[in-house]
Parts: structure tokens; sequence; C-alpha cells
């Protein structure tokens, strides 16, 4: 037993905004996610027995995307400390709260405790001003061989809109456009078309841009091209403090050094935002006429009086890690700055940052992280939806 099995797949066309992403695996067609497939079904197996059910009921449940995204970033941590030469054993009975974290690693005779978290945990299953996912695919659904949509939510009704009046005046408004024209135009500082669709108490405005000549006509490409990006901006430091906060001191004296472990998902993930997080914002006072660094105590090591932070050793991060992106990531092992915290040996395939004096100190990864994973280095191989070009007739 696997997580997918192998069957004839024929549906190749991107993820639809309300199809679940266990869905999507289980029904997207090519070679590249058969490669994608392959991968989690064979590290899957490399957990022990007692592990692997409830492994692949996370990765299968469409009712979750937590549950996919978390068993996802588990299994490439696993994978990871496996490849490092670790042995890895999962749920350890450790700890003074009764609860158990979710890996005991063992490498070179010493031993360290890793706990996941996906930070989409954190937050919130919708906002105001998101596109709802039927909308989303009605509008993708409408054909724009020669053009991408913006499409930006200024209101959003109490019901759902009509979507078939809603296709028929995007579809017609963006037949009147010649792409070209657009361009010149636009080279001539003329600002790209917009088209606002009011109705039912809804609001959105559209804008039309061009689509190079080279992209035209494939029928497979997203019409929606730019989402409004305002519910997903927010406190990226927040986030990651909450969840280091929330799994720190969640399983009381572990005795051993430990690590958080965070798959933090984020459009524009920024290493300022991780470091303000942990060590606190950077300030400079001058002293004597002589500028002098110091940090904030907004930080989860800085904020704090009595060391209770100190049983965190250090913070893996890896930014929107997913089965495209695993060799592409280095995951960067954050250390504590607490002289009370005990101390963690990165993995060869981890960068690290620490603080010195006030300043972040970053050192590379000593290996890719490919090495660690079993993967070549670019992997998966092609192109998860290949362009299907018009014939020479069409």
């Amino acid at each position: 037993m696997g997580v997918y099995t192998s069957r004839n797949r024929t549906d190749a066309s991107p993820k639809r905004a309300a199809e679940p992403h266990a869905d999507f695996l289980q029904r997207i067609a090519g070679p590249f996610w058969d490669q994608v497939r392959h991968v989690i079904n064979e590290w899957w197996s490399h957990l022990p027995d007692q592990a692997q059910l409830g492994v692949r009921s996370r990765l299968l449940d469409g009712n979750s995307e937590i549950n996919v995204y978390s068993a996802l970033w588990e299994l490439y941590l696993h994978e990871m400390l496996r490849g490092s030469g670790c042995t890895v054993e999962i749920e350890p009975p450790i700890g003074t709260r009764g609860k158990n974290p979710d890996f005991l690693v063992t490498r070179d005779g010493a031993q360290f405790v890793v706990e996941a978290i996906w930070t989409a945990q954190r937050l919130t299953d919708a906002a105001s001003d998101a596109l709802p996912p039927q909308l989303a695919d009605a509008i993708d659904g409408v054909p724009s061989p020669n053009f991408f949509l913006a499409c930006e939510l200024d209101r959003a009704g109490s019901a759902t809109p009509p979507q078939k009046r809603l296709k028929a005046e995007l579809t017609r408004w963006l037949a009147s456009l010649d792409p070209d024209q657009v361009i010149a135009q636009h080279e001539g500082r003329i600002p790209l078309p917009r088209y606002t669709w009011q109705e039912a108490g809804w609001l959105l405005t559209f804008e039309a841009i061009p689509r190079s000549p080279g992209r035209r006509g494939d029928p497979t490409s997203r019409t929606i091209g730019i989402h409004t990006a305002t519910p997903w901006l927010g406190d990226e430091s927040k986030r990651v403090f909450d969840a280091v906060k929330r799994k720190g001191g969640k399983y009381g004296d572990l005795s051993l050094p430990f690590i958080v472990a965070v798959g933090h998902a984020a459009i524009f993930p920024e290493d300022e935002n991780t470091e303000v997080a942990l060590y606190g914002t950077r300030i400079v006072r001058a002293r004597a006429g002589t500028p002098a660094f110091g940090r904030m105590t907004e930080g989860y090591w800085t904020a704090t009086h009595g060391h209770p932070h100190s049983r965190v050793s250090g913070v893996l991060i890896v930014d929107n890690p997913a089965p495209w992106t695993w060799v592409k990531k280095t995951p960067v092992l954050w250390q504590s700055p607490d002289p009370s915290s005990l101390p963690v040996r990165a993995l060869p395939t981890w960068a690290t940052a620490r603080l010195v004096n006030a300043r972040v100190e970053h050192q590379p990864a000593a290996l890719p992280a490919h090495t660690a994973l079993g993967l070549p280095r670019h992997w998966p191989v092609g192109n998860a939806f290949p362009e299907q070009h018009r014939s020479s007739s069409g």
C-alpha cells in the first residue's frame, strides 16, 4: 500500500481554486507529477509502520489543506534527517508534560529533538477581501488567449455572484481588445485597460495584461495572472514568533537540545522577518558619540526574563517548502543566543544564523539539500504544465 495508487490519469490542467490539494495531487496527470507521487510514496514507506497510517490519512485529507501541507512538511523533515545519517524515532515518550514531540534524532552519538509546525496553522481560513474559490474558478474559465487578468476584489456581496453573466461580460470585453495595440499604448505610458464589474453587492476590478506573442493561445494557461495579495500580507514576524512560542513550551523539560522546525508559508518571505521574530528589531544607540548596536525586546529569545525560552536551542526555517521546491530550498537553523540553551549542531545541508554582538552572522550550508534527500539537483524533471501550442494551421 502507498499513498497514491498507479492508475491512468488524463487531466493535466492546473489546480483549480476550489480543488483541495489532496484531490489535485491524486488527479493531476503528467511525468512531472508522477515523479512527485513516486517520491512521496517512497518517503512514506520509510516511516515506521505505526506512523504510516496517520500520515497517509492526512496526505489524502480533502477537507483540510493544513493536514496535507503539514504532513508533507513532516515527511520532508523525516527524509532529510534520515539522509543526513540520523536515526529518527517518531513521537518519543519524553518531556515532562505528557505530550510527545515529533522526532527524537540521534547522530554521531548525540541526540536532539525536532518538533515540526506549518505556519499556515496560524492563518485564518478566509479573509474578507479574498476571492472565493468558486468565483476564481469561474474567471479562470473565461477564454483569454491573448491576455492575463489582474483581479482585485473591491467589495464582496452576501451571496454567490451570478457567474454566468460575469463570464459573458469578461469574454466580450477581452475579445474587444487587441494585445499588440495594448502593448504599444502601454509603452507610450497609457494605462492598461481596466474593467469594473458590479452586481448583487459585488464589486470587482479587472486589468488586462497582454500575453507575450510566444505565450498566446495556450489553452492550459490560467486566465487570472495576478490576485490581490492583501489577504496574505500580514505580520510575518508575528507568525514566526507565534509558531515557535506555541511549540517551544509544549513539552516541558526535554533535557536535550530542542529544535522547532517551521515550514514558513509566505508570499514574500524575508530573513529580516525571521530575525525580528527571534532576535528582536536591530537598533542603534549613540553612546558618547559612538554608535552601539542593540536589539529591542520583542524577539522570541529577547522578550523574556528568567530564560523561559532557553529550552529552544534553535529554530529551523524553510520558506514555502513543497515537493516541487524541496531540492531548491536551503533550511536555515537560527541558533539561540541564550547561554542557558543546550547547543545543537547543524546538519551539513543546513545554513546557520546566529546573533553575535547584536548582529546576525550567516553561514552557508556545506552541502546542497538534494544530497540528503536522495534526489537529483534538478528535480522534478520537466515542466509541471507543458504548454500546448496551437498548430501551424490554427
